[in-house]
Order: C-alpha cells, then sequence, then structure tokens
C-alpha cells in the first residue's frame, strides 16, 4: 500500500476512553471562568463552566497591540453573558519567553555582591553588569559592609545610560537581605522597578539567583505591557474579576502579584500544554504529552496523572535559573516550520518564517504538505502547490509523494526528540510536582496530542511507533482550558540557627527570634503558616490548599566536642494540579469531544 494511503487511512481523531471515575465535586456551582491562551502567533480564548466548554474563540496575536487582541478574544466569548456569572479569568502566554529568546528586551542595570569566593564575573548577564564590594557570609553575618559611595557613582552611571530597571543580588541574601535592602534604599528614587535576589527565590545557588533576577528584570516591560492590556480589556467588558496567570510549575498566581515575579510567566505556556492534558492522562501509567504549534512542538510526561517538575529551575539558552518549572522540552518542528532542501536533504524547522503558504506565507511548511495531500481544505492549495513542488523536484518525486515525505519526516523527527527527552529524563532521579520517585523508569506507552494539527498526526503516529495516540478533548484550545483549570500554587523556604537565635524566609520577609531549643518540627508548623498566608494572598482558595514538605533537613554545628546549635532548612509548597472539582467538567469535556474521522 502507498505510504500516502496508509498516512489517510490514519486519521481518525481519536479521544481518551470516557470511562473515568465520577466526581461527586461540583465545578464552581454556577459560575463560569475564562481561559485565556496568549501565544505568540495565535491567542485563544475559552468560557468553560459547569456545562463544559460554552464558547471557544481564537484570533492572530497582535504582540505590537495587545489590548486589541485580548479584548477581541473576550468579546466574542462573552456576548450577552451576564459578567456576574463568571467568576474569574486565567491566563498563560508565551510573551516573555519570546522576548528572552528573541532577545529583544530593554537594555537593565545589574549590581552584584559576591564577597570572598568565586569572583561574580564569571556569571555576568549584561553590559550593565557591576560587581560590587560588601559581603554576607553563609549563616547571614555581615562581614564586609556595603560601600555607598560605590553604589552612589553607579546609580549616577546607570541614570546617564537611562537605564529604567535594575536587579541587586547578594550572595547569601536568603540568609540575611540587609545588603539587597541597602542597595535598593541608595537608589530606589532613581529607577522604575527593582528586583532584589532575595524576594525573587529563597533558594540558596548564587549563579543561578543572578540568571533568575536578571530575566525578572528585563521582561518586566513586557509583561507589564502584557498586564496593562488584559487588565483595561477586561475592565472594557466590565468584567470585574480576579485575574490569575500561569506559572513554569503549572500553577496560578494573581496577576497583580505576577508584576513583582514576571519570570514566573517564562514556560507558561508550555506547562499550559501538560495542565491541559493533565485530566484527560492515565491515572496508572505514564503519559507523553505533545502540543504541535505553529512554530514548535512541546514535549512533557505525567506519571499517574502528575506532571514531571525540573528540581532546579528552568534553563533558557544560556541562563540557568530558580525558577520552578515543570520537566518540558520544546523542538523547532511545528505546523508552519521552514520546508527546505539543504545540502542534497530534506530538512525541517527549526525556523519559522511566517505561516502556511496556503495562509499566506513565504516558504512552505509541513502545513502546505497536508493541503496538497488533502487532508486541510480551508486555505490556498494552489499556494501550498507552488511551495512544495520546488521540493518534489529537487527529491526527484511526484508532487504528492514529497507533500507525503515531509509529513512522515516531521512526524518520525517529533517521535525521535520525544525518545531523547525521555532518555535524558531517565539518565537522573526523577522528581514529580509531589516528590523524587526512586527508582523510577519513565517509560510511557500512551500519548495525548493537542494544538491545531493534532488530529493529523495522532493516526500516524501511532501507525510508525509503539506508542497508543490520542488526541485530547478540544485540542485546538486545550491550552487555555488547561490554565482555566490549574490551581494557584507557592512555595516557602524557612531556614533557622538555633545558635544564633533567628528563624528567617528572607523571601517573605519574615524574620524572627527562637530560642535554642527550636525544632525542625516547629520549624515545618511556622512554614505552612507563612505558606497558608501566602496562598491565598496570591489568589488560592481553601479548597486547593494541598500543602505538603517538599524538603527537610538538620544539621548540627559544633564547635570543639559540643553541638553549639542546629541549621535547619525546611520547604514546604501548595501541590500543583487542577482547581478542585475539575473531574466534573473533565467528563463533560470528554462527552462533547466529537468522533470524527479526516
Amino acid at each position: 500500500m502507498r505510504i500516502s494511503n496508509i498516512i489517510k487511512n490514519c486519521f481518525n481523531i481519536k479521544k481518551e476512553s470516557s470511562k473515568k471515575k465520577s466526581s461527586t465535586h461540583i465545578f464552581q456551582e454556577d459560575a463560569m471562568i475564562i481561559g485565556l491562551d496568549v501565544g505568540g502567533t495565535h491567542t485563544d480564548t475559552v468560557l468553560l463552566g459547569k456545562q463544559g466548554l460554552i464558547r471557544q474563540h481564537k484570533v492572530t496575536t497582535d504582540t505590537l497591540d495587545l489590548f486589541k487582541t485580548v479584548l477581541a478574544g473576550l468579546e466574542n466569548i462573552t456576548k450577552d453573558i451576564d459578567p456576574a456569572s463568571i467568576s474569574r479569568a486565567v491566563l498563560s502566554t508565551t510573551l516573555t519567553t519570546n522576548a528572552i529568546v528573541q532577545d529583544k528586551n530593554p537594555a537593565v542595570g545589574m549590581i552584584v555582591s559576591g564577597g570572598p569566593g568565586v569572583d561574580p564575573e564569571y556569571f555576568r548577564t549584561n553590559e550593565d553588569y557591576f560587581c560590587v564590594s560588601g559581603s554576607i557570609d553563609h549563616r547571614g553575618r555581615e562581614v564586609e559592609p556595603v560601600n555607598e559611595d560605590e553604589i552612589l557613582k553607579i546609580k549616577d552611571i546607570l541614570k546617564e545610560k537611562g537605564i529604567r530597571n535594575v536587579g541587586i543580588i547578594s550572595k547569601f541574601s536568603v540568609r540575611n537581605p540587609k545588603h539587597e535592602l541597602a542597595v535598593y534604599n541608595l537608589i530606589k528614587d532613581a529607577f522604575g522597578k527593582i528586583y532584589m535576589g532575595h524576594l525573587i527565590s529563597g533558594n540558596l545557588n548564587f549563579p543561578r539567583r543572578i540568571a533568575t533576577t536578571y530575566l525578572n528584570t528585563i521582561v518586566h516591560q513586557t509583561h507589564k505591557r502584557f498586564f496593562e492590556a488584559v487588565r483595561d480589556s477586561l475592565k472594557q467588558k466590565g468584567l470585574n474579576i480576579p485575574i490569575h496567570i500561569l506559572k513554569a510549575d503549572g500553577g496560578t498566581m494573581n496577576f497583580d502579584s505576577s508584576i513583582d515575579f514576571p519570570g514566573q510567566t517564562i514556560l507558561s505556556g508550555p506547562s499550559a500544554s501538560v495542565m491541559g492534558a493533565t485530566a484527560f492522562a492515565s491515572e496508572k501509567d505514564e503519559t507523553l504529552v505533545l502540543d504541535i504549534g505553529g512554530t514548535t512542538t512541546d514535549m512533557a510526561i505525567l506519571v499517574n496523572r502528575v506532571p514531571l517538575l525540573d528540581p532546579q529551575g528552568i534553563t533558557l539558552g544560556n541562563y540557568n535559573t530558580l525558577i520552578r518549572s515543570l520537566e518540558t522540552r520544546s523542538i523547532g518542528i511545528g505546523g508552519d516550520s521552514h520546508v527546505q532542501i539543504a545540502d542534497g536533504k530534506l530538512k525541517i524547522g527549526p525556523e519559522r518564517k511566517g505561516p502556511a503558504m496556503a495562509y499566506g506565507g513565504p516558504v512552505p511548511t509541513p502545513t502546505d504538505a497536508m493541503f496538497v495531500m488533502g487532508l486541510m481544505t480551508e486555505g490556498n492549495r494552489d499556494a501550498s502547490v507552488k511551495g512544495i513542488e520546488p521540493i518534489a523536484a529537487a527529491l526527484d518525486i511526484n508532487l504528492e509523494d514529497a507533500a507525503v515525505r515531509i509529513f512522515d519526516h516531521a512526524c518520525k523527527l517529533i517521535l525521535f526528540h520525544a525518545r531523547a527527552m525521555i532518555d535524558a529524563i531517565n539518565r537522573k532521579p526523577v522528581y514529580t510536582v509531589h516528590e523524587l520517585q526512586e527508582g523510577l523508569v519513565v517509560n510511557p506507552r500512551k500519548i495525548l496530542i493537542l494544538g491545531g494539527p493534532a488530529p493529523y498526526f495522532a493516526g500516524y503516529l501511532e501507525k510508525i511507533s509503539n506508542f497508543q495516540v490520542n488526541t485530547v478533548p478540544h485540542w485546538k484550545v486545550a491550552n487555555a482550558i488547561g490554565a482555566a483549570l490549574a490551581r494557584t500554587t507557592c512555595e516557602v523556604t524557612l531556614f533557622a540557627d538555633t545558635q544564633q537565635e533567628i528563624a528567617a524566609a528572607p523571601e517573605e520577609n519574615f524574620n524572627v527570634s527562637v530560642s535554642k531549643n527550636f525544632t525542625k518540627e516547629l520549624a515545618v508548623e511556622k512554614a505552612f503558616e507563612l505558606l497558608k498566608n501566602k496562598a491565598m494572598n496570591i489568589g488560592a482558595t481553601a479548597d486547593d490548599l494541598e500543602m505538603e514538605v517538599a524538603e527537610s533537613q538538620q544539621f548540627n554545628m559544633v564547635r570543639g566536642f559540643y553541638t553549639a546549635g542546629k541549621n535547619i532548612r525546611v520547604k514546604v509548597q501548595v501541590k500543583p494540579g487542577l482547581i478542585h472539582g475539575y473531574e466534573a467538567l473533565a467528563q463533560k469535556l470528554l462527552a462533547d469531544a466529537d468522533e470524527m474521522v479526516c
């Protein structure tokens, strides 16, 4: 049988069985939720309620006029809807990620204090990066004070260059933020937004904290424009509702808080993919999630419906960070990837030159191949033929066979990178968002696909692999659905030094005196108290406060032959996951997903 016929016979749009465990929860009573996924190419908007997916809409993202983009999506899904019936809006976005990757960011200032040890110059992030004197030791004690004259000179230099936003990092600020606060007080009247490392992350790792603070600083303006566009769009529609934004760890925070932590929205888009698939994944096995978009394919693994976690933090380009993130991977293969012949061989991606030629783009893409194959019809097939013909000529095969080869090659590349990701995960300890999975070897046998071209890939990927492949219900807008269903998450790190008789969580502006008898159990109790307050302040509801200890350590400090005190460190978190009562909505989405054959 010709490969073209094999492919066409595989295009049944498949979905997970709806035989799931029933839920006794009610989805947010009769309230509705807006889910909004702002991508670099399209913005998807959904309105969800107890009855399922009420409305959905897709518009082209205009990065120069985000207000218009967001408003267009909101107007479509809220027409004739009583604003009082909508309880909240949850957003995901790729804008901050794209700004970093494309290096479209303003100049910022960085003031870094390291003290003895490795020179912070090794961790330089940008041109306006100043290494300054002053240091705090690993137990939070001042070794060398801040040089005020030095800081004031740097302030003048940055002002003269017109720099608006600044990051401040001291090596052990998570033990004592005194120096970061001192620098802040010396320069605060001269700049717009100032980010301090101890407020960005409570985790130790000086190089990663520098990178994390830098990324928060450079994406501030991009995120602020997005923030204002969404806020103004909702206001114009009369929607005075809580606004949440999806973070890289698959949880949400309220929109106002995101201005202080814009770096948390990096990789928000891929985490929306994961959350959009979570409700429909296997509860007993590992599942590979593929979000096939226009520019990239985003990949992730679910273990018993729980996402894997990158325990250290996001790595984006040259930046290793402390931004808590799901374990995801993005590859430059999507429906709009540039298809060409290079060195006599077929090459797909990683560049995207624009949309498919069927939609007015400049170069052939896998989407154009699908038009030639007759799988897609709502576009200009003649333009696609014009783009694929030179590929066919270079390969010395007919037009249809060239289109088939392009599609086949794209599918095999996706599977190759998926297996490479699985191998990489298995070469290191495997963490889910809940805990370290001792001895787990990840071996998914199922794939869930979402994204616009999902049904066209599902059947053929199953045909050429040993995976069972299904599409996520409402695959075109599954990211927006995933954002809408994600719960609010956060974490708190608290340390105590009983010799110095202090307990502190600098990230939370918390510092108290404790007795020498202070214990790890008391530290956990206090950390949970701080966590609950933090979660409620950034938008959590009582039903979603599933808190747990993520890390707990205690070391004796010995002087001579005697224990001089204890060094205690605990980390607690609200578990990432889906909102209370999501099961009923997931059942409805499954029931409403139409069975069809392409």
